[in-house]
């Protein structure tokens, strides 16, 4: 019988995932001989035998990969035959560029699981058990290829009996980077508010959980970085949590022990259910039932009628809420608008006057993840904020005709919500969500992000890119990386970060509302409808009426200010001797309004859809001040999932040139004539999103594209988004919204790389390598 040899070169999702030793069992069930190895590229594997044999080596190699497994790429070439008999596992070879994903972080499985609750094994209640199905990969790793040494494992030797799993490529462990065991791995430790030692090991879980259970704020370093938590009944705790956190009112986030108590406190679809339960472990914001209140505090998430829960992504979380069988607060440990700390001695110098007590351990992160959070709206997962369990898995772009191949290409997103990526060929690695880069610690952690994408893929981007306002702090890192950089218009990348994740290239609509965006005119837009031809122009066609914002950016923390300004756009001066104007502001206040808007002083026009939302809550009395983004566009959704009125109000189109202004005066004088006749907020509330689907579909239908491209951060909102899905769809549209990456500014660098792409391909042989802003 004739031996044919191949060689098979795979790509995606394959490292850290039992990959090599399901080869080498395929291998001999197979009876064929040959090699597999790790290197920076993915898996590379030389089989040998008989033909038959190896057609069904790679059949079964595709069909029954490890459950973690992706496959992205898959190649195979003959090789001459070699006299050997065996098939080994050969160490990694990392001499290469690297091109494999690193897999996220992920929940323990099921077998780590019963093995941690069995008290005749070895691993009983080892707060850091994981094998190749589960457990640290991301925060852990600092290079490619993923091996333990290059990963901060690399501390803990392993033992002689963890050393046999890790060497025996018929158990589950081998190659297991994390593996550890209470011998060799990582210990905990318990501090007080100074960083002084209190307890080691299974006592520091144990005083941990009873400083909960006595109303204590505990600092636990988790997979990412800390989280800060109290026991979410305890309304004292809870409050002083806040105090201590400067955050007054944003809700915070829930750890339940288990999905059974999160369906008896929260409405839980099975969409929802298997988010909860999926590796990821996401928080996943639900729709509290009213008994929920026997076990979270009020003051957990207040006026809002969800909670964020999720269930516990460690063993150590595991282990701990085992022990107290209740929901716990599980918020960041960070001071509001700081990153999460990642490190103890970092933690215990940021979170000291707000935890009084440390559960740690001596396992570094290699960069701090926060939790990721999803919801489901229009029958899908949206991912709101894109972190542990996500990052860094790789968007694949679709194909293009690409001119501008020379290199990779650095994208660095927007200044709130900020996370930044690099491509290299079709596959775009989004970093882990950063936060607000006016915050000094969250410039840190970028500067951090970019350079760990570039150090694990060994790139030194081709260009650039940014956002084109030029007062965004990632702007003015661009600039100085790369004086020539890109420039990317806001709502353009919002429009081709919802185009990349669907992998669309042709002609189409993007509807893209948001709270604040750049226009090159000065005004600030947010209320924008794009259309790109499919090739290279990209045209706004539409966009909300203005008005001015009185007080700049000082203003979105006031929705009065906002209401203010709506009014004053409709009724001139008159709009001072109306009811709100006089109700909501002093007589000074009125008298320096007046000065700014008739000098249009520190008044910048605006059309923007979220500042609207802003507008119409405090016109609607739910919010006249701020102390957290989105809070009145927030309430203004929540009174509208409370009515279910078909009812909207009039809106007018007008046509500017080639561009057309879709007006809310309308809009606002029915909305407020409402109010004088006694309609309910709630009542009003919905109308007031029933008239916001209507104006996309009025626009749609004029605009005449079939697709249609719903981002921004307004359609985190999910009466909205599936109003306006629902109103679109039935008119013969096709409808995508954000699943993989938010629509709020967390997509907008794979928006800039998609939209940098896109332009490129469509350049003509002369204008290759040209460098002006797009």
């Amino acid at each position: 019988m004739t031996s044919e040899r191949w060689h098979i070169a795979i790509g995606g999702l394959v490292q850290g995932v039992g990959f090599r030793p399901f080869v080498y069992r395929l291998a001999k069930t197979c009876n064929l001989s040959g090699w597999v190895l790790n290197d920076s590229h993915g898996v590379q594997i030389e089989v040998q035998g008989d033909r038959q044999q190896l057609r069904n080596f790679l059949h079964k190699l595709r069909k029954d990969k490890p459950p973690l497994a992706r496959i992205s790429s898959l190649t195979t070439e003959s090789r001459p035959p070699c006299p050997e008999t065996n098939f080994r596992i050969l160490n990694s070879d990392g001499d290469t560029p690297p091109s494999a994903t690193i897999l996220p972080d992920l929940a323990p499985c099921p077998d780590c699981l019963r093995e941690m609750f069995a008290p005749d094994n070895r691993r009983f209640r080892y707060p850091f058990t994981s094998c190749t199905q589960c457990g640290p990969r991301f925060s852990i790793a600092e290079r490619l290829p993923y091996d333990r040494a290059n990963t901060t494992m690399r501390d803990f030797p392993l033992c002689e009996s963890c050393r046999i799993e890790y060497e025996d490529p018929q158990n589950r462990r081998f190659h297991a980077e994390p593996n550890a065991c209470p011998t060799c791995g990582p210990q905990l430790q318990l501090c007080d508010a100074n960083g002084r030692g209190v307890a080691v090991r299974e006592d520091a879980l144990k005083q941990a959980r009873q400083a909960i259970e006595a109303g204590q704020i505990v600092a636990l370093k988790s997979i990412g970085g800390f989280q800060l938590l109290v026991d979410a009944s305890n309304s004292d705790a809870v409050l002083r949590l806040r105090a201590r956190k400067r955050r007054p009112l944003k809700p915070f986030a829930l750890l339940y022990p288990d999905v059974e108590s999160v369906e008896q406190d929260c409405s839980v679809s099975d969409l929802e259910k298997g988010l909860l339960e999926a590796q990821e472990r996401p928080i996943v914001l639900l729709a509290a039932r009213g008994q929920a209140r026997r076990h979270v505090a009020a003051a957990v998430a207040p006026d809002n009628p969800n909670l964020g829960v999720m269930l516990p992504s460690s063993p150590l979380h595991h282990l701990l809420i085992a022990g107290l069988q209740r929901p716990l607060v599980a918020t960041s440990g960070n001071l509001s608008g700081e990153p999460i700390c990642y490190d103890n001695g970092g933690a215990i110098e940021r979170l000291g006057a707000i935890a009084d007590l440390f559960l740690l351990h001596d396992r570094s992160i290699a960069r701090p993840l926060d939790d990721s959070v999803v919801r489901e709206m229009d029958g899908s997962p949206v991912v709101l904020r894109r972190a542990r369990g996500y990052a860094p898995l790789p968007v694949e772009l679709p194909v293009l005709p690409d001119t501008f191949s020379a290199g990779d290409l650095l994208a660095v997103g927007a200044d709130l919500k900020n996370t930044a990526a690099i491509s290299r060929g079709r596959a775009v690695y989004v970093t882990q969500h950063i936060g607000d880069l006016q915050n000094r610690v969250a410039r840190e952690v970028f500067e951090q992000a970019v350079d760990d994408l570039a150090g694990f893929y060994r790139s030194e981007p081709a260009a650039v890119i940014a956002d084109l306002h030029p007062a965004y702090v990632s702007s003015r890192w661009a600039r100085q990386r790369d004086p020539q950089y890109l420039g990317a218009q806001h709502h353009v990348a919002h429009f081709f970060s919802c185009m990349a994740e669907h992998g669309y290239r042709g002609r189409a609509l993007g509807i893209c509302w948001d709270g604040t965006g750049w226009g090159a005119d000065g005004i600030v837009r947010g209320g924008e409808f794009l259309c790109w031809d499919g090739r290279e122009q990209v045209q706004r066609i539409a966009g909300l009426r203005t008005f001015p914002l009185p007080g700049g950016e000082g203003a979105i923390r006031e929705p009065r200010r906002q209401a203010a300004g709506l009014l004053y756009a409709v009724m001139g001066e008159r709009a001072f001797a109306g009811k709100f104007l006089l109700e909501q502001f002093s007589a000074g206040e009125r008298h320096n309004l007046a000065r700014m808007f008739e000098r249009k002083i520190n008044s910048p026009l605006c059309s923007s859809a979220g500042r609207l939302f802003d507008g119409v809550a405090a016109l609607l009395g739910l919010a006249n001040a701020v102390t957290f983004e989105g809070q009145a566009a927030m309430a203004v959704e929540f009174a509208a999932q409370q009515s279910a009125t078909t009812r909207s109000y009039p809106f007018a189109i007008n046509q500017h040139d080639s561009c057309r202004t879709l007006d809310w005066e309308p809009l606002v004088a029915a909305l407020l004539q409402d109010g004088e006749q006694g309609v309910s907020v709630p009542d009003r509330a919905r109308a007031f999103h029933n008239t916001l689907a209507q104006m996309m579909c009025a626009m749609a239908v004029r605009a005449g594209e079939e697709n249609i491209f719903l981002s921004g951060g307004v359609f985190q909102n999910r009466v909205l988004t599936e109003s306006a899905a629902t109103l679109l769809r039935q008119e013969g549209f096709r409808v995508h919204c954000h699943c993989v990456v938010p629509p709020n500014d967390g997509g907008i660098a794979l928006g800039q790389i998609y939209y940098a792409r896109c332009m490129a391909a469509a350049r003509t042989p002369a204008e290759e390598g040209s460098r002006q802003c797009v």
